[in-house]
């Protein structure tokens, strides 16, 4: 091969350690998110309408996947491999952009849907505490407009404080956890999508130089036959 083309299949393995760093990242980042509510059997229905941080999971796990395919197709100087790698990755790029563009639309009504997790909680607390006892010790809040909902009981519930063995008026949470939630599910829901677009212009480039590596192979195989 060309001096060319053996340093686009060194880039290319580059590249694909780039991304199984990112797929290592949106596994980790996938399961902080789903970890911050895992308790709750109400997030359920939510993670069911929207699966964001599993989508992330699986996302991450097939993008560390296919990059390990794409090192082994290019160190190896594969066709058939690098084929298939390219072809996964522009698969790949296409599902994850309609992911984003997902989110980007349906922005509203998953802040919603995250809003009435909370309310459900508050609403059922009197029967199952631990989900509202989950949210306010996970986002560190109080009530579900603020920790003035506890007032007529006289006392706080002690996941309102981050001494829970102590918790009194001076030591409580004062946000309240609706906005608290949503909020934090609109920052991260921005980093996801940004992050998508970032991680799919780079599985861009990732395509274009499998596609070229894979046809000079095809073109070296064929010259070394005659």
């Amino acid at each position: 091969m060309s001096c060319g083309i053996s340093m686009v299949k060194y880039i290319l393995f580059i590249f694909n350690l780039l991304c199984s760093i990112c797929g290592i990242l949106l596994i980790v980042f996938g399961a902080l998110l789903f970890s911050k509510v895992r308790n709750m059997d109400d997030f359920a229905e939510a993670l069911r309408t929207q699966q964001v941080p599993v989508t992330m999971i699986i996302l991450g796990t097939i993008i560390l996947l296919i990059s390990w395919f794409g090192c082994c197709g290019a160190i190896r100087e594969s066709y058939c491999m690098s084929m298939t790698y390219s072809i996964l990755l522009f698969v790949l790029m296409i599902g994850q952009l309609a992911l984003v563009i997902y989110m980007w639309v349906q922005k509203d009504k998953y802040l919603e849907i995250m809003g009435d997790v909370v309310e459900k909680a508050w609403n059922h607390r009197t029967s199952r505490s631990d989900y509202m006892d989950a949210i306010q010790i996970s986002m560190k809040c109080c009530g579900r407009s603020g920790y003035t909902d506890y007032a007529y009981q006289g006392k706080f519930p002690p996941s309102c404080c981050s001494d829970t063995n102590n918790c009194r008026w001076e030591t409580v949470y004062r946000r309240g956890c609706k906005v608290t939630f949503v909020e934090f599910w609109d920052r991260n829901s921005d980093i996801i999508k940004y992050a998508g677009l970032v991680i799919a212009a780079i599985e861009f480039v990732g395509f274009v130089f499998a596609c070229c590596l894979a046809n000079s192979i095809r073109n070296y195989r064929r010259r070394a036959e005659y």
